[in-house]
């Protein structure tokens, strides 16, 4: 039950992620210099955050110091790091017995000091954290004139599924 939950939240992440960045790529234009670093940095951080929770669910060591870079990247090259990323997460996740998810899991966060977490709570923190900075993100698209993606769990249901939309009779 939860990975079929955890599976659908990674799955409209990576969507939304998606959805953003190519509103991001398609608007570099309209936006102020300043704006659209400031935006591509709060994906980037979002990315980073992915990329140590996918070492920590690998039992890996990442290579970050912090949740973010010194480096904003272009913004082309981030949407498929983050495709990638996303897809790393969903494809481990696919790995796990049902058990698995609720084991705890120990390690350190990049301030130093230790951590520990389920699968479960760890991939809820990367869905629920990326949700929150891509509202930073479009409220400043917003702010700039420019129409965020809607990002709704039913939108992206009804777009993959349009049958959702059929009328039936009871």
């Amino acid at each position: 039950m939860n990975n079929l939950i955890l599976l659908e939240l990674l799955q409209y992440k990576a969507w939304a992620d998606q959805e953003l960045m190519q509103c991001l790529c398609d608007n570099q234009d309209r936006l102020a210099p300043e704006l659209l670093k400031k935006s591509v940095r709060l994906m980037k951080h979002i990315h980073v955050v992915d990329c140590i929770f996918a070492a920590h669910l690998s039992g890996q060591k990442h290579a970050f110091a912090s949740t973010n870079t010194d480096a904003t990247p272009e913004p082309e090259a981030l949407t498929w790091a983050m495709q990638e990323t996303n897809q790393a997460l969903l494809d481990n996740l696919r790995t796990w017995h049902e058990t698995e998810v609720h084991s705890r899991m120990h390690f350190q966060f990049t301030d130093g000091d230790p951590g520990s977490m389920s699968p479960t709570e760890m991939l809820l923190h990367v869905g629920v954290h990326s949700t929150y900075h891509r509202g930073q993100v479009s409220q400043m698209l917003k702010d700039a004139g420019i129409a965020p993606p809607r990002e709704l769990l039913t939108r992206k249901l009804h777009a993959q599924e349009p049958d959702r939309r059929k009328v039936y009779a009871c």
